[in-house]
């Protein structure tokens, strides 16, 4: 297993090597401490199972930061981690197609447990974002991609005409259905569309 590592900070990185380990047998770590360096094995190892990277290291201006990284490898599932913890940062990050947002603050079960939810092909939201907004107001957890997914879902439309009609790729559909199955505690469309109408997030039918 090929995993992408972004951190500046030689310290976190090596540590998250070691770590990273129990992920599987042996996984290949590919290192970079800036965003030019990330770019670059982003280009060179589409292929990667994982990535995962600091959101704020040398370059991110110049070099357009987590989306352009998305744009150079769609299919590499990306894992934020960042000392940051606003909440407008972590939705800006999983609307951009970042499949989980780690603080780094979190215990490295925590870290472990999100990567392989992401793994299986999972979005990892964390709880400071679901807690941030009150239980009776879900609209709020939502991003607005998710937003105008859950609409697309609502109209029955495939995830190849979502992707479509938003601009994104069908993994970026998938992800946005899972978190919006799990901030809803559903599971499938059917039931998220008949919760979007009771909680008044759709117009009833």
């Amino acid at each position: 297993m090929k995993i992408l590592l972004a951190d500046d900070h030689v310290l976190f990185r090596e540590g998250l090597q070691f770590l990273l380990q129990s992920l599987g047998p042996q996984p290949e770590m590919l290192c970079a401490g800036d965003y030019a360096g990330t770019a670059a094995l982003f280009a060179q190892h589409p292929d990667a199972a994982l990535a995962l990277v600091d959101l704020d290291m040398p370059g991110r201006e110049r070099e357009g930061g987590i989306e352009r990284l998305l744009a150079l490898a769609p299919t590499v599932p990306v894992v934020v981690l960042s000392a940051c913890e606003d909440g407008d940062a972590v939705r800006r990050v999983l609307d951009a197609g970042a499949m989980g947002f780690v603080p780094k603050r979190e215990r490295p079960d925590v870290l472990l447990g999100a990567l392989r939810l992401v793994l299986a092909g999972g979005v990892y939201v964390p709880p400071m974002l679901l807690s941030s907004t009150p239980r009776a107001a879900p609209a709020a957890v939502l991003t607005p991609r998710q937003v105008e997914v859950l609409q697309c879902l609502a109209q029955g439309q495939a995830n190849k005409l979502i992707a479509r009609q938003l601009g994104m790729t069908e993994a970026t559909v998938k992800a946005h259905t899972g978190a919006i199955f799990r901030s809803l505690e559903v599971a499938n469309r059917a039931q998220a569309v008949l919760a979007a109408r009771r909680l008044g997030l759709l117009p009833p039918a």
